[in-house]
């Protein structure tokens, strides 16, 4: 029986990109709802960093994973260390992702488009694939996917990383349907966060666009959360295959 506030208690969550970022709110805040927790990165020593935080602040128990997104087997063995250590999972969150940038579409190699596509799509659909199919025997769960505001308002900067968010958008809905009733799937649609990635924004005309955007401003990495306890969560408990924009607005600037 969950206690009151703690609606994950009981429950395993694994987030990838999950040692910085939006993907550490995330682990932190599952933590926080009485989740215990994986920490999947591809620089091990961030996860452990992170693990050790968990532990010590919140009592959860925490599993730092080293792995890259891309790499098809290393996903399978990463599930099944999770259910060899947990028994169960019960939160999936797609967090990593990258988008390099590039001076000109013409530019854009093979191998960037190739990168941006494996971490963004293909990590998501083999880590959706493997995880939905075993929640769906095992009675149910949550699978959580970050995507971005580019995939619907796509710019020639952002061009192949757009397209890649545009298909897991697709991909939320596709499994949405194939894994229910008992697993749902959900997107969160982001918009500008200040998190490693903004270092390299130009601020200035950051600024200029933040200044369009109903909200008027980039979002902290904490505002991540309550959207992301809901999918997690019993109160999501009727949503499955929505896009929840978490942008400040930036979606409907005109």
């Amino acid at each position: 029986m969950e206690q009151a506030g703690l609606p994950l208690e009981g429950k395993v969550a694994l987030v990838t990109g999950g040692s910085r970022g939006l993907g550490r709110e995330m682990v932190l805040a599952f933590a926080g709802a009485g989740a215990d927790v994986v920490i999947a990165s591809r620089k091990a020593a961030g996860c452990e960093e992170l693990a050790e935080e968990v532990r010590r602040t919140t009592g959860r128990r925490a599993l730092p994973y080293a792995v890259h997104v891309g790499d098809w087997d290393g996903l399978t063995a990463m599930v099944d260390a999770v259910e060899e250590e947990f028994g169960r999972l019960d939160v999936l969150v797609n967090n990593a992702g990258i988008a390099p940038t590039y001076p000109s579409l013409e530019e854009v190699s093979e191998a960037l488009f190739d990168k941006v596509v494996e971490v963004n799509l293909k990590g998501p659909f083999r880590l959706t694939a493997l995880v939905g199919s075993r929640m769906a025997r095992a009675g149910g769960g949550s699978i959580i996917n970050v995507s971005s505001v580019a995939s619907v308002r796509p710019t020639p900067g952002d061009l192949p990383y757009a397209a890649a968010k545009a298909g897991l958008n697709t991909l939320t809905a596709g499994f949405a349907g194939a894994f229910g009733p008992s697993v749902r799937v959900n997107t969160i649609m982001a918009g500008p966060f200040f998190t490693d990635i903004s270092r390299g924004w130009d601020m200035e005309t950051f600024q200029e666009m933040a200044d369009r955007m109903p909200l008027g401003r980039g979002g902290e990495p904490h505002e991540v959360v309550g959207a992301a306890l809901y999918f997690a969560g019993p109160a999501s408990s009727f949503t499955t295959g929505a896009v929840l924009n978490v942008d400040g607005g930036q979606a409907v600037i005109r």
